[in-house]
């Protein structure tokens, strides 16, 4: 099945919507979890709270972050782990996990997170497929 870009870009818009307003973006090291549904893996190293208006608007079937996205280390990142997987939730439920880390689905300003330290995400774009 194959659907055009306006019908691709108003999914990718549901997204923001579904989710709602100012969801929460935890980082994890180790193996990520089989799918959004399973209980979360690996250890905490930085957590933040996603601008209100945190995707922006999807073209040509391309939606990407609005606004920034900072993060704190937590106490579980020590002196400086690599993060490896990502989960967006809402109201502690996940709705978007995904790889994390320089040339991931998720890209930070820096590939190691310590304790403490801000860590901004520098890109997440969402592409919607045909097929």
């Amino acid at each position: 099945m194959q659907y055009s870009t306006d019908i691709r870009d108003a999914q990718n818009n549901a997204i923001e919507s579904t989710i709602g307003s100012a969801p929460t973006l935890t980082v994890y090291s180790g193996s990520a979890p089989v799918n959004c549904a399973a209980s979360d893996t690996g250890t905490v190293l930085a957590i933040g709270t996603l601008p209100s208006d945190w995707m922006g608007a999807s073209s040509a079937a391309v939606v990407g972050k609005a606004g920034t996205w900072t993060l704190l280390g937590q106490s579980g990142a020590g002196a400086g782990t690599p993060g490896t997987h990502f989960r967006i939730k809402a109201g502690g439920v996940c709705k978007i996990q995904g790889t994390f880390g320089i040339g991931q689905e998720m890209v930070p300003d820096v590939n190691s997170i310590a304790n403490g330290q801000t860590v901004t995400i520098n890109s997440f774009n969402i592409t919607r497929g045909n097929g």
